[in-house]
């Protein structure tokens, strides 16, 4: 049997790190335990902490033997790591501004605990955020299940940047909205195929919001607003993640990048109260 898990303090994982990872969780012992999996993987970044933060039902995700192994894997390989519980649950934006409040560090990698990040993803997305110095990059999520599911149609929204990413307002309705089209299923993988990139290369493109796997200059997150309207939307929402990446989009400009180390895990979703999408509120309040 193994002993007891440290679960960290949050004065000592406040630092002036290039980069945390902020997990949230909720009854996804197994998954978390990929997810964590995957940042241990992860090489090229030496300087990034791990924040859990458990809504379960009953015992945390990060209390499962294997969930707590890899949290010991990280630290042992120099990677601080804290674990926290965020009850009574008051929706996902406030869980995710409960997550982003507790880092110090420059950038933000908000990853859902539903993706396993492929050796070699955290690094790309880092380089990427710091030579085109936009407010956000992210990797959209591949369901492999669908890997023979090939739908050209959507293809047709992949454009990519030519230079920095600039600012953008992107509201529904617009052509820009359409660019979602191009994230589910498996459909990013098969556009990088086709691109057929050279070994260590990637591509920016165009999006108007990215779901599972986004990093952010910390900065420019909470300029734009971060998760703190989640006083102004209901407990039972979702899209908060889109509410966040258009005020960012607005301000600083944010961009996708291909090829994508994210793979999601296909679980059945935990957020199974969804009345209202956040994003929706915002803007009929703006």
């Amino acid at each position: 049997m193994s002993r007891p898990l440290d679960h960290g303090t949050s004065d000592e994982f406040r630092a002036n790190r290039h980069l945390d990872v902020l997990v949230p969780t909720r009854n996804r012992p197994a998954e978390l335990a990929v997810t964590l999996s995957g940042l241990a993987a992860q090489e090229g970044v030496p300087d990034f902490g791990v924040v859990v933060s458990d809504q379960s039902d009953h015992q945390p995700a990060y209390a499962h033997p294997a969930a707590a192994t890899m949290v010991r894997v990280l630290r042992h390989q120099g990677h601080p790591v804290l674990l926290t519980r965020r009850l009574p649950r008051r929706g996902l934006a406030e869980h995710r501004a409960s997550l982003l409040a507790a880092s110090t560090a420059h950038y933000v990698l908000c990853l859902d605990d539903d993706v396993w990040l492929a050796p070699g993803a955290l690094h790309r997305l880092v380089t990427a955020i710091e030579e085109l110095g936009c407010g956000f990059v992210g990797n959209a999520v591949h369901g492999l299940s669908y890997l023979h599911d090939v739908r050209p149609e959507t293809h047709r929204q992949y454009e990519e940047w030519n230079g920095p990413p600039v600012p953008e307002r992107i509201r529904p309705g617009t052509p820009q909205w359409e660019r979602a089209l191009l994230h589910p299923a498996a459909n990013l993988l098969h556009v990088t195929e086709r691109l057929r990139l050279p070994p260590g290369s990637w591509r920016a493109y165009k999006v108007s919001w990215i779901g599972g796997c986004v990093l952010y200059d910390r900065e420019k997150l909470v300029d734009a607003g971060g998760f703190d309207f989640w006083r102004r939307v209901q407990e039972k929402h979702q899209g908060e993640d889109v509410a966040a990446q258009l005020a960012v989009l607005e301000r600083h400009g944010g961009a996708g990048i291909l090829p994508s180390g994210a793979f999601h895990l296909e679980s059945p979703t935990t957020v199974t109260e969804r009345e209202v999408e956040a994003w929706e509120v915002l803007l009929e309040q703006a």
